[in-house]
C-alpha cells in the first residue's frame, strides 16, 4: 500500500473536491466531484448506495481519485485505491462531518429512505 506525504494529505484534509473514477456495469467510465475525508492513510468517500458511483464501486472496488488544491489547481494528486468496506454505520454522522467542513453546518439534506455510506479506500498508488 502506497502512502501520502504531508502535502498530499493536506489536500485531502482542505476543502478541496475530489473527483471520484468508477466503471459502470459495461464498463463505460463514470466520474464525480464530492467532498472527501481522510482516515488515517485511507481515504474517505460518502454517499448513499442509490448513486450509480457508489453502485460502481460495490461492484468493482478498484477507484481512481483526483484532487487539486482549489487555490492553486497545478497542485494536484490522483490516487489509485481500492474500496475495502463500504458500511452505512456512521454514514449520517459523517456527511454531517463534511458538510461542517465544506459549508460550516450540519448537512441539511438527510433522507431516511436513502441512507449516508462510507466507502474506505485503500491506497494502492499515488501519482
Amino acid at each position: 500500500m502506497a502512502t501520502l506525504t504531508p502535502e498530499q494529505r493536506k489536500l485531502f484534509e482542505d476543502k478541496n473536491l475530489v473527483t471520484v473514477a468508477s466503471l459502470g456495469k459495461d464498463g463505460t467510465p463514470r466520474s464525480t466531484a464530492i467532498w472527501v475525508d481522510i482516515d488515517g492513510d485511507d481515504i474517505l468517500l460518502n454517499g448513499p448506495m442509490t448513486r450509480a458511483w457508489m453502485q460502481n464501486l460495490k461492484r468493482n472496488p478498484k477507484v481512481a481519485l483526483s484532487i487539486y488544491d482549489n487555490k492553486q489547481i497545478y497542485n494536484q494528486v490522483r490516487v489509485l485505491g481500492e474500496v475495502v468496506d463500504i458500511t452505512s454505520e456512521g454514514g449520517e454522522a459523517h456527511i454531517d462531518k463534511l458538510s461542517q467542513k465544506y459549508n460550516g453546518r450540519d448537512y441539511p439534506d438527510h433522507r431516511p429512505n436513502e441512507p449516508r455510506h462510507i466507502a474506505r479506500v485503500k491506497i494502492t498508488k499515488v501519482v
